[in-house]
């Protein structure tokens, strides 16, 4: 697998919990990351992966960073709605895993389609709540937060 994937997933999530944990944010770190993972999921949108799994490490990490950053150069949207027809190919082929529910939430993510959060919980509930990896919670609180925020930039009434 490319390591430039795994690279791209850890700055787009730093980025996109950046300062949640009370910290200060400073404008010249977040543009500068903002920045950095957005030319990097540029560089790495025209790749795919050579087996199921490092396609979906390669979509996931692209939908994070896309979702993440503030920049747009006009194409994002059809950037972010190829990386879901990709997504579509590969989620078939994917072991019901980690990797399968993180792609799953963060496919949710951006169209909110119901099924695609039910095949996520159906897979978290064969996990055993009493093991869970800190990733686990992690996705399982993402999941969660994705169904209750559905339209987090709508002002509502």
């Amino acid at each position: 697998m490319n390591n430039s994937v795994p690279s791209l997933y850890t700055q787009a999530h730093h980025l996109l919990t950046y300062g949640l944990d009370g910290s200060p944010i400073y404008t010249d770190e977040f543009t500068r990351l903002n920045r950095d993972v957005y030319e990097q999921a540029l560089e790495l949108y025209g790749t795919y992966g050579d087996t199921a799994e490092s396609e979906a490490e390669l979509c996931l990490s692209l939908l994070v960073a896309f979702a993440a950053t503030i920049y747009d150069n006009g194409r994002k949207e059809q950037y972010v709605q190829n990386i879901l027809d990709r997504s579509w190919g590969v989620l078939p082929k994917l072991p019901s895993l980690l990797l399968k529910v993180r792609l799953l939430a963060y496919c949710y993510s951006e169209f909110y389609d119901e099924e695609l959060a039910q095949e996520a919980h159906n897979i978290i509930n064969t996990w055993d709540k009493s093991k869970l990896t800190p990733e686990q919670v992690e996705i399982i609180e993402e999941l969660n937060n994705f169904e209750e925020n559905q339209y987090p930039w709508e002002e509502v009434e």
